[in-house]
């Protein structure tokens, strides 16, 4: 019989609480990465150019879209803590922050997006991607604004765990984005297609849908009036927004250290030819999609420790942290058993084009390799984010992906020549590394939080 207070008596509590906030998160981030599904295989039907032309456009944008992201992420944590506490109208207060800051970071990120032409030449991108990749990047610029401000809406109501309207929103920007590709990509109704530019127009479109969508369920949802999100207008506060900064940068400079080396590969990649880069768009995307799911129980568990904590409950939280990533290992597990073997039915579902099917049958052996430390690592980081423990985090981020997996997938991939197996060899260094830098991290700060609140009774 377990001790009370164990891990194997609290996991049962512990891994229903984090499945009933991790489900809708789990619908939204698996429609977010079928709007990159449904853009990859539009845009493979036209050819090896524009789906290379995603892949390569895609990357670029999403090394500054994971930087708002992970800065507008601490909003979750600290909401969290706030609930956790009590503390109602302090809930509503970081909502207005935080719509303010994202729109501070969409004036730098979209001016980043637009220098994509002259980046993608200095980087020595294929010639014959570039306008393609343009294309997508500009149409892209478009929605940025949109989906930062969407994040802070999500983020919030994710933080009192009130995790349905981030469902709903998403099965709207799927809706949306499906038919703009059916429009603008494939071209129907009197429209001409647009290739790549037509993908972005139907997913920048499908983010302002979004943030209506979620905009209106709040304004008119009796679950947020006792946080008055909408109450009055409020300046920007200088003092509030340093709080979700300083901790919103450390997320970030952890989030854009991993999405930022799978952008790298994907530009490696662009080097040595658009076949291959389509093949790598298939396998990453295919990847990026099974990876969804483990990054809705990361979000679970950070709001669930964040819980926790807030509370004052440090045992609590502290299990709490190790069932969500028992959870995010076992869940990339099956999924690593499901790309062995299905492989050749992936490949053929994204591709007609015989030579890039073979090579991305090929690629998603790497991606079955990679899951497990995948899971393990992303399931660590949203446990060390309900703790709000975020400067060291992002230190092991850096050293994992930029001293480990980038170093690796350079030397393999290109100055050995090995390829698109070597690139990939690095990626799973990185992640393999960081995984282990994590969960060591998350027992050390879980374990000194117990050790503190036990010494203050």
């Amino acid at each position: 019989m377990s001790a009370p207070g164990s891990f194997r008596s609290s996991f049962p509590g512990d891994a229903r609480s984090i499945l009933r906030f991790a489900g809708p998160l789990a619908v939204n981030n698996l429609v977010l990465a079928g709007m990159m599904l449904t853009n990859t295989v539009a845009a493979g039907r036209l050819g090896p150019g524009p789906l290379a032309g995603v892949a390569v456009g895609g990357s670029y944008y999403q090394i500054f879209w994971l930087t708002g992201l992970g800065t507008l992420m601490s909003i979750s944590p600290i909401v969290a803590h706030a609930y956790g506490g009590g503390r109602d109208r302090e809930v509503g207060r970081r909502f207005r922050q935080g719509l303010w800051l994202s729109q501070m970071l969409a004036v730098p990120l979209v001016g980043a997006l637009l220098c994509v032409v002259p980046v993608l030449n200095w980087f020595g991108t294929d010639p014959r991607a570039i306008p393609h990749a343009a294309g997508y990047v500009h149409a892209m610029c478009f929605g940025m604004p949109a989906m930062l401000a969407f994040l802070a809406h999500r983020y919030t109501s994710e933080g009192i765990g009130w995790t349905r309207p981030v469902m709903y929103t998403a099965l709207v920007g799927l809706t949306v984005n499906l038919a703009g590709n059916w429009l603008f990509t494939r071209g129907s109704l009197g429209i001409t297609s647009l290739g790549s530019t037509g993908c972005g127009i139907a997913t920048a479109t499908a983010y302002w849908a979004m943030l209506a969508t979620i905009h209106l369920y709040q304004r008119r949802r009796a679950i947020y009036a006792r946080f008055a999100l909408f109450e009055r207008f409020e300046h920007p506060d200088p003092a509030a927004l340093r709080e979700i900064l300083a901790l919103g940068l450390l997320i970030a400079g952890s989030v854009v250290s991993e999405g930022g080396l799978f952008s790298v590969a994907a530009l490696l990649m662009s080097t040595l030819g658009t076949e291959i880069v389509a093949a790598h768009q298939i396998a990453i995307n295919y990847g990026s999609l099974m990876f969804m799911i483990p990054l809705s129980l990361h979000s679970a568990t950070t709001i669930h420790v964040g819980h926790q904590a807030g509370r004052g409950d440090f045992a609590a939280a502290r299990l709490a942290g190790w069932a969500g990533i028992a959870m995010c290992g076992v869940i990339m597990s099956l999924s690593s058993i499901v790309i062995l073997m299905a492989r050749e039915g992936i490949a053929a579902a994204y591709t007609s084009d015989p030579g890039v099917r073979v090579l991305a049958v090929q690629l998603l052996l790497f991606v079955a390799i990679f899951q497990i430390p995948d899971g393990l690592q992303v399931g660590a980081a949203g446990a060390l984010r309900g703790f709000k423990d975020a400067r060291m985090p992002m230190a092991l981020n850096f050293a994992a992906y930029w001293l480990v997996g980038f170093p690796a997938a350079w030397w393999f991939g290109i100055h050995l020549g090995a390829g698109p197996a070597g690139i990939w060899s690095g990626l799973i260094a990185g992640l393999a590394s960081c995984a282990i830098f994590l969960n060591w991290r998350y027992d050390r700060v879980s374990h000194r939080a117990l050790a503190i609140q036990s010494s203050s009774r």
